[in-house]
């Protein structure tokens, strides 16, 4: 199916017939999916999954190519039949229910804006297919592109605006029917680095002043953290965890999460003993501490992981953070607003500390002892 007849298919649209008898759900998330999969064969696109959006949340699905995220998506909007489980929007089962039948708005990657309309035509579609009154379609697509900060803009063609432009049409679209909730498919990645940027800041500052739902799909992390209220990460075809950015950042359910966003030094050991929620984790003959983050026992082989922005580095006079391991410095690199500074561990292991870069100062040079705190270190042991 093209993406312009994908348009299509979401579109509300005036029918005459009577309408099927809605199930309500009596506990109603603006969007709830209750063990949804997708296989092709014996093969799953996505595996039995589970995730409720409240109104005016903006959740964003984030994972790497083919973990399942835009099936989820495209299962929701109604271009892809589910092998299993359950969608309802509002409280009303809509798994059964045609794309145009689900109130949703969709924001496609490619904009699938109509060439041979003009920028007010392209906005007023939805409405026309619902129904609307021509003053009342007349009023909708002014107010919108006020929003959008488009207003003289309306009598042009989508051939003669920039990619910018385009995408905010495209967003304007979308939402002009005020649907239940609007589903946006990676719709930033032909955007240049600096509008992409700007357009994050938009789009969630649009969201927050209509109060809009929305479920965005994106692999870019940067980007999910800066515009969402919560991430469900995604691998190979399940959900992951669904969490706060800063939950999802600071508290990772494994080693995927703790390695998929952000960057992490990883030490390898075994759980000499377990304190609490605390384990002492011996690599090589150190003993370094830090938060089981799941169910291993003593003596399973584990993980010990730590954000690079955790790490202190010093080669005179330090004071520790609770654990310390020798290294030697091999590289440092200022990559904008952050230095690196790259170490090879005296287990062999590399290691990357991150600073806020400074026009001056000292920076460690040659043998270095490598400090973090027992709180930033993550520890994950395989099962037994």
């Amino acid at each position: 199916m093209s993406v312009i007849a994908q348009v299509h298919t979401l579109v509300p649209r005036h029918a005459h017939s009577v309408p099927a008898p809605q199930v309500v759900h009596a506990d109603a998330a603006k969007l709830r999916v209750a063990g949804i999969s997708k296989r092709y064969g014996d093969s799953f696109a996505l595996r039995e999954s589970n995730l409720d959006i409240q109104t005016g949340e903006f959740v964003t699905l984030l994972g790497p190519s083919g973990s399942g995220k835009t099936t989820l998506l495209m299962m929701i909007a109604g271009l892809v039949t589910p092998t299993a489980g359950d969608i309802w929007i509002d409280g009303r089962a809509a798994t059964r229910q045609q794309p145009y039948e689900r109130d949703v708005g969709m924001m496609f990657q490619s904009y699938a804006l109509f060439p041979h309309m003009t920028v007010g035509e392209n906005i007023a579609f939805p409405l026309k297919m619902k129904g609307a009154s021509k003053e009342s379609i007349r009023k909708a697509v002014n107010e919108v592109l006020e929003q959008i900060k488009l207003p003289s803009l309306r009598n042009r063609f989508p051939g003669e605006l920039s990619g910018g432009q385009q995408q905010r049409v495209a967003l304007a679209r979308s939402i002009v029917h005020r649907p239940s909730v609007v589903l946006m498919d990676e719709p930033l990645a032909a955007l240049d680095k600096s509008l992409r940027t700007h357009m994050q800041l938009e789009i969630r500052q649009l969201q927050q002043a209509l109060g809009i739902t929305v479920l965005y799909v994106t692999h870019d992390q940067e980007e999910a953290m800066t515009m969402s209220d919560r991430i469900c990460l995604m691998n190979e075809a399940r959900i992951e965890q669904v969490a706060a950015p800063a939950e999802l950042y600071f508290s990772p359910r494994s080693v995927f999460a703790a390695g998929f966003l952000g960057e992490s030094n990883t030490l390898e050991g075994v759980i000499e003993s377990i304190e609490g929620e605390t384990a002492l984790v011996r690599h090589a003959d150190t003993v370094l501490r830090g938060r089981l983050m799941n169910d291993a026992c003593v003596g399973a082989r584990c993980r010990l992981m730590v954000r690079p922005e955790a790490l202190t580095v010093s080669d005179g006079p330090w004071v520790a953070l609770g654990n310390v391991i020798d290294a030697h410095v091999t590289s440092q690199v200022i990559g904008g607003a952050l230095a690196r500074t790259v170490m090879r561990a005296r287990t062999g292991v590399e290691v990357v500390a991150t600073r806020l870069t400074a026009r001056s100062g000292a920076r460690p040079q040659g043998d270095v002892r490598v400090s973090f705190a027992e709180e930033d270190s993550l520890v994950f042991g395989e099962a037994s």
